[in-house]
């Protein structure tokens, strides 16, 4: 389960969770920006993913979905908008969940659709601009350097693909229940180191690609695969 050296990108993912942390306790920067920052990082990642099972439709247009112990092929196109769907609800429910937990929504009068169509106006510094660059640096350098480099779109099962983002969910909705505790009696810093180290331990240090390999080899197996 755990990783026993880290890559390069995981040395880019620390150093982008790490900017905000700095930025909160050093700089003065607003610990609820930083986690609007880290809502529209989850959209980020879905994004990329996105953009991953894009690529792959392109070169191998088909590839199989599994589903209780049976497989067909299934366009790409058809992962694509059955994740867009899927994560879209994920993403809806734990910023609406952080929200109501912190406090934030009833002060601010919004919601996931408000941040969602009119978050510029929810930033009132230009902080933004750095946290999003460094999340947009670090999972674009992962995307080139882990799946366009090494030919992974040629090979790599659309369900894992799929799957990827969705670790960081359940790591997120457990950190904002915890952190939005903190947030909510003023404790913002406590917060977001809290939220930060946990968010990193789970996306850096925990081997996902080995469980998600795994889970796959498993619907194989039912399915009648090799």
């Amino acid at each position: 389960m755990l990783k026993r050296k880290l890559k390069r990108t995981d040395i880019l993912i620390i150093a982008a969770n790490l900017l905000p942390v700095i930025g909160v306790w050093f700089f003065g920067w607003s610990p609820e920006e930083v986690f609007m920052s880290y809502a529209l990082e989850t959209i980020i990642v879905g994004f990329f993913t996105v953009l991953k099972m894009g690529i792959a439709t392109l070169f191998r247009k088909t590839d199989t979905w599994y589903n209780k112990g049976s497989s067909q092929k299934v366009s790409g196109l058809f992962f694509i908008l059955f994740f867009m769907v899927h994560y879209g609800m994920f993403v809806a429910l734990q910023t609406g969940l952080f929200l109501g937990v912190s406090g934030i929504g009833k002060e601010e009068n919004i919601g996931f659709f408000g941040i969602l169509l009119h978050w510029p106006k929810y930033f009132t510094s230009g902080n933004l601009s750095y946290m999003l660059l460094g999340f947009f640096i670090s999972y674009g350098f992962d995307m080139f350097w882990n799946f366009i480099r090494p030919g992974l779109y040629k090979t790599a099962p659309m369900m894992l693909l799929m799957f990827q983002p969705y670790g960081r969910i359940f790591i997120q909705q457990f950190t904002v229940i915890l952190g939005s505790i903190f947030l909510s009696f003023g404790a913002g810093k406590i917060f977001i180191l809290v939220f930060a180290l946990i968010k990193m331990g789970f996306e850096v240090f925990l081997n996902f690609g080995k469980v998600l390999d795994k889970t796959m080899t498993d619907m194989k197996k039912e399915s009648g695969e090799q």
